[in-house]
């Protein structure tokens, strides 16, 4: 049987995630408010189309990874949105990361009309991206899950967490420990430099011990060479950070380390650093101890 996907954000991430998948279905069709983004997936045979509903109206899966909840809402629930289109039969698969709330609307609405979803936020980057290393947090129904899963596959691992929203939660959780981990490389970062150490030669030192971890691998070089361009802009993060803090507050959490990274990225953002990638917060840190080593 004829299978077309569809795949609606096509930015840093979505292009290279929509390139592994395409090779799984006849036909590929694609959306992003910038044109111009999805050239890359053109060339290699997938069809532009000018809205999210005529996405739905052609095709069968439908993924979508945009920037924010209010773009998320505009893509599925707009007059030109996916869930205009009233396809039943249809899958719809959100990676965006997102409010867990919204992704249970999504799942309700979708009920209401035939159409079964997952939300599946992704950690990884932009290397995950390009690799299909991915780590694809699902929430949803295992029947739907089974179907999308060779998607997945081709992207990098999924794991179903739960019900609808159990995605989100878990990309929470992702992102709290991501938080913490940044603020810690970047002051041994800081620390290092100003004790005068060779900044490569710690970082491949430390990341063979108990502080290994991916952020070292992935990101404290890029600090080393001073490349701040985006794996994950800051401007996504202080939103997937705000998520989770309100999210902590609804089931009467308090998290105060998160509170703090949050605002030393929102204080990055007041000074228009919200397009650098995250591990930027080495400048932040650097600016308020007064060193100007990095």
């Amino acid at each position: 049987m004829s299978k077309t996907i569809g795949w609606i954000g096509t930015g840093v991430m979505g292009s290279s995630m929509c390139s592994h998948v395409m090779s799984l279905a006849d036909r590929t069709v694609v959306y992003n408010r910038t044109k111009a983004k999805t050239k890359a997936l053109q060339e290699m045979g997938a069809v532009v189309l000018d809205s999210p509903k005529e996405i739905a109206e052609q095709a069968d899966i439908v993924f979508t990874i945009v920037g924010h909840p209010s773009d998320v809402r505009e893509v599925y629930f707009a007059a030109d949105g996916i869930f205009a289109a009233r396809r039943s039969g249809q899958i719809v698969v959100d990676m965006t990361t997102t409010e867990p709330s919204l992704a249970i609307e999504i799942y309700h609405e979708g009920k209401k009309l035939g159409i079964s979803s997952i939300d599946a936020p992704v950690s990884g980057g932009d290397v995950g991206a390009r690799n299909g290393t991915l780590s694809i947090m699902a929430g949803g129904e295992s029947d739907t899950f089974a179907a999308v899963e060779p998607y997945f596959k081709r992207m990098g691992h999924a794991i179903l967490q739960g019900k609808a929203g159990s995605g989100q939660h878990t990309k929470m959780c992702n992102q709290i420990v991501i938080a913490g981990t940044m603020a810690g490389v970047c002051e041994s970062l800081l620390y290092g430099r100003k004790a005068g150490l060779d900044i490569d030669t710690l970082i491949s030192t430390i990341s063979k011990g108990a502080a290994g971890c991916w952020t070292l691998d992935n990101l404290a070089p890029r600090i080393s060479k001073g490349n701040y361009d985006p794996g994950f802009m800051i401007s996504h993060f202080v939103k997937d950070m705000g998520i989770a803090l309100e999210e902590a507050r609804s089931m009467g959490l308090t998290l105060p380390a998160l509170s703090l990274v949050q605002d030393l990225y929102q204080g990055m953002m007041d000074c228009d650093e919200g397009a650098l990638g995250t591990q930027a917060l080495i400048k932040a840190l650097d600016r308020i101890s007064g060193t100007h080593l990095f």
